[in-house]
C-alpha cells in the first residue's frame, strides 16, 4: 500500500507528552494517528466524545466578568458559606 506524508502543527509540550505516552502502549506517534484515521474511516465518527467545556461558554464569560467588574468596584456581594457537611 502506498503511503503518503501528513505535516500539521502540535504544542511542542503536547507533542513530547503524546510520543512519551505512545512509547508506554508500545506505540508510535504515527501508528496512534494510524490507529486514530482507521477507526474514524471504518466507524465514520470520532471514535471518542467531543463536548465543549460549559465553564468557557459566552454566557459563563460574561458572568464572570460582570463579577470581576463588581469585585474590582467593591460591589461585589460574597456570602461566606460553611462547609458542605456542616449542611
Amino acid at each position: 500500500m502506498a503511503q503518503t506524508m501528513v505535516n500539521f502543527r502540535m504544542d511542542d509540550e503536547l507533542k513530547k507528552n503524546m510520543e512519551d505516552t505512545c512509547r508506554e502502549m508500545g506505540l508510535t506517534l504515527t501508528a496512534a494517528f494510524t490507529l486514530f484515521a482507521v477507526k474514524v474511516t471504518k466507524e465514520r465518527r470520532i471514535p471518542f466524545e467531543i463536548t465543549a467545556d460549559p465553564f468557557y461558554s459566552e454566557q459563563n464569560i460574561s458572568y464572570l466578568e460582570q463579577k470581576m467588574r463588581g469585585y474590582k468596584e467593591g460591589t461585589l456581594k460574597v456570602a461566606e458559606r460553611g462547609i458542605i457537611e456542616d449542611y
